[in-house]
């Protein structure tokens, strides 16, 4: 198994609960603070670089991944339309949009060789265009365009990889306390991953190209 942003938040508690649960777990950051422990190993990784990717893949060639977990994410401004940047919107989407599209592309031959065949893009309800901005204020026009360009990404990679026996499904993990989600959010960061461990590890090429959240309910797109 590959995570991806697994220094901190979401990232960091998936990579503790898959290990605790006896997985060799992959755990990707751009500054690796601890060599492989155990069941952990670290890989540095930007995602925001496609050298990078390309470094990565070059380093994990003939390793069989069996679930890649698109987990990295920024932010960026969350304030409304007057304040949005242009660099600021284009480097959200670089790193939520393009990066997962990347990585899959660089590591679809680990994919290939392992044995679950998953590919789980960690998205948001802030993504959906049905239910998005139904009970949220902030502007957040960057993230929110960047999960829903990853929602195509997941229909678009379980329409191509469906022959090889890959599913691919986007998770939404709830409002999460993390440096992301604030103190205010609803849902401790153990509780979401784990929650999000039982629905990966149910899901099988039936499930591809859907998008779920934490509690097992069905997201609109």
């Amino acid at each position: 198994m590959l995570v991806t942003g697994a220094s901190r938040g979401l990232g960091r508690a998936l990579v503790e609960t898959y290990a605790n649960a006896g997985w060799t777990v992959i755990a990707c950051m751009r500054k690796p603070m601890h060599a492989a422990a155990g069941a952990i190993v670290t890989e540095q990784l930007d995602v925001a670089d496609p050298g990078s990717i390309a470094a990565l893949a070059r380093r994990l060639d003939g390793v069989a991944i069996d679930v890649l977990i698109n987990n990295a994410a920024i932010r960026g401004d969350t304030g409304g339309l007057a304040s949005l940047d242009a660099d600021d919107f284009l480097e959200v989407i670089r790193v939520n949009a393009l990066a997962p599209l990347l990585l899959v592309r660089a590591l679809l031959p680990n994919l290939l060789t392992g044995s679950g065949r998953k590919i789980v893009n960690i998205s948001s309800r802030s993504g959906s265009l049905a239910e998005g901005t139904l009970d949220d204020e902030d502007g957040d026009y960057a993230y929110r365009c960047s999960k829903a360009a990853m929602n195509m990404a997941t229909s678009k990679l379980a329409h191509d990889l469906r022959g090889d026996g890959i599913a691919v499904v986007s998770l939404h993990p709830g409002w999460v306390r993390t440096d992301m989600g604030g103190e205010e959010a609803k849902i401790d960061v153990a509780a979401s991953a784990a929650a999000l461990k039982a629905i990966i590890d149910g899901t099988d090429r039936a499930a591809s190209g859907t998008f779920r959240s934490y509690d097992g309910r069905q997201v609109s797109w």
